[in-house]
Parts: C-alpha cells; structure tokens; sequence
C-alpha cells in the first residue's frame, strides 16, 4: 500500500458515545485506502469499548489513549507522528462522511496545488448547513458588527459585513474562503509541515482559527467544497459540561485576538472587544447555571 494512496485519519476522542463508533466506520467505508489515529483524551465512559467492539481488530485503527484531557489542539498533534499520508483529515468524533468523501477531498486538492486545507459542506442531522461550515475570519472590528447586528442596519455596505457565511448562497463549485468548519479539516501534509501543527495553548475552540490565520500568513489557501456533505451531530462530545466549553470557547478568542490583532487596533478599542468577550462569557455562563 503506498503511502501516498492513504489519508490519515486523526479524531479525537472524549466521552463520544456510540458516536464514535459511527464517525469511525463511516471512515472505513471510504473506496480509498485509509489509517485512523483515535486519540482518547481520558474518557470515563465506555466510547473506546464500544469502538473496539465495532472495529473489532481492524489495523487501520490505531487507539492512543492518553491519561489526562489535553485538548483538542495537543491530542491531535499526538497523532502526527503516526500519520503517514499525504494528505490528513482532523475529524471530530461526532461526524460522519460518505464512502467517496476522502477520494472527493483528494481529487479537489490534487487539482488546487496552492491549496492547503479543504472543508466541506458541514450539515445538521436535518440537513440545514452550520453556521460555522463557511465564515469570514472573525476579526475584532466584524466581531462588533455581528454582536450589534451592524450588517443588518446596514445591509448593503461591505464594512459591516458579518462574518458568518451560511445564509449566503451555496456557490456551485470550490471557491477560496478564509474559514471552514473546525470538525471536518482535510489537510495537505506539505502545508502543515510548511505552516507548523496547531497551537496547543488553545485547549478548546479557537485553534482552528488560528489555523486558518497562519495558513493565509503562508499564501496556502483554504477551500470550500460545496459538494462535499458531511453530518455533524454538534455538542456530541461537550454536551454534559456546556459551562467549561464555554469558558475555553471565550478564552481561546481573547487568546486569537490578542495573538493577532492587538498592534491593528488602537489600545481602547482592542480592549473595550476583550471586555465585551469576557461580559458575553458571563451572560451565557448566567443563564447555563440558572437554566440547567
């Protein structure tokens, strides 16, 4: 098997549930040759056992499991030395693809040299697409027009453009974007090995941003494959602990604003966005303990 017919799978694990078990063998369906890397990050309830019964003894699988939670940023960049293809898919545990998705990614990229990363089209179990499948880089300044609703006071100037791209038109055929969905990214291993692996300080949300950021830094686009379908069963891994998800959500976003953004904006203002970030952190975490 040539190493260059493999994708290299990496999903990381934490108290997935049966949904696991689905996201991987939707990847062993793949009509091309494939090696997934799970990397457990501690889980106490019973997804690896479940896993280890529906694979049973498959060799593409190979489980790392580790002792404490690491975050999604340092448990995926375990996995890369084991990785060995060309190409690299980060796959949240909570997602399935269909038997020609990889060899779809692989055709599309093989035909966008300048192309680092691709994403797909990222769908509710309805089949409603995400709102985070395609975006904008969400910059201070477009952080403030969608908190204020800016773009909707002024819907046809193009500097009070949200960064949320989902209520647009789907376009008919791979376009460059600046952000693709974080669950599902199909990696060039030239890129990462160009552009580095992800920032492991961002334990959770966010480092995907971060990502993006670096791989633009590095003229190596990112694509937006329409007509690539891929379920995301959201909240499938964080469901029982919304608060601090919350918090890492809030403090990987001060981290991406102050990595990024800090010389761009004048003191005041960059500030006066991290306070609103931490205010909305305390709103949501309010009503997460007066509603749960």
């Amino acid at each position: 098997m040539a190493i260059e017919n493999i994708v290299s799978v990496i999903i990381v694990n934490f108290n997935s549930g049966e949904l696991l078990s689905q996201s991987v063998c939707s990847v062993l369906a793949s009509r091309i040759a494939v090696s997934i890397q799970v990397v457990d990050n501690a889980s106490t309830d019973d997804s690896l056992l479940r896993l280890q019964q529906a694979i049973n003894h498959d060799k593409r699988v190979q489980i790392i499991k580790n002792t404490d939670n690491l975050g999604f940023a340092q448990a995926a960049n375990l996995a890369l030395p084991y990785s060995t293809g060309k190409y690299m898919l980060f796959l949240n545990p909570d997602c399935l693809i269909r038997p020609d998705t990889l060899a779809h990614f692989v055709k599309i990229m093989d035909e966008n040299p300048q192309a680092g990363m691709a994403g797909g089209l990222v769908q509710n179990l309805d089949g409603s697409e995400q709102a985070g499948c395609r975006r904008s880089v969400p910059t201070p300044w477009r952080t403030i027009v969608r908190v204020f609703h800016l773009d909707k006071l002024f819907p046809h100037s193009k500097r009070f453009k949200n960064f949320v791209l989902h209520n647009q038109p789907l376009p008919t055929e791979p376009i460059e974007i600046e952000g693709i969905s974080g669950a599902c990214m199909f990696v060039r291993r030239t890129a990462l090995e160009v552009v580095g692996p992800m920032d492991e300080a961002y334990f959770l949300h966010c480092e995907d941003l971060d990502w993006f950021m670096r791989f633009q830094a590095k003229n190596l686009s990112i694509l937006f494959i329409p007509e690539i379908e891929i379920v995301h069963v959201k909240g499938g891994c964080s469901h029982g602990q919304p608060l601090r998800v919350l918090w890492y959500k809030h403090r990987g976003m001060v981290r991406f604003y102050r990595k990024f953004f800090r010389k761009q904006y004048p003191l005041p203002l960059f500030w006066a966005v991290i306070l609103a970030v931490w205010v909305r952190f305390i709103i949501l975490a309010i009503g997460i303990v007066f509603n749960g």
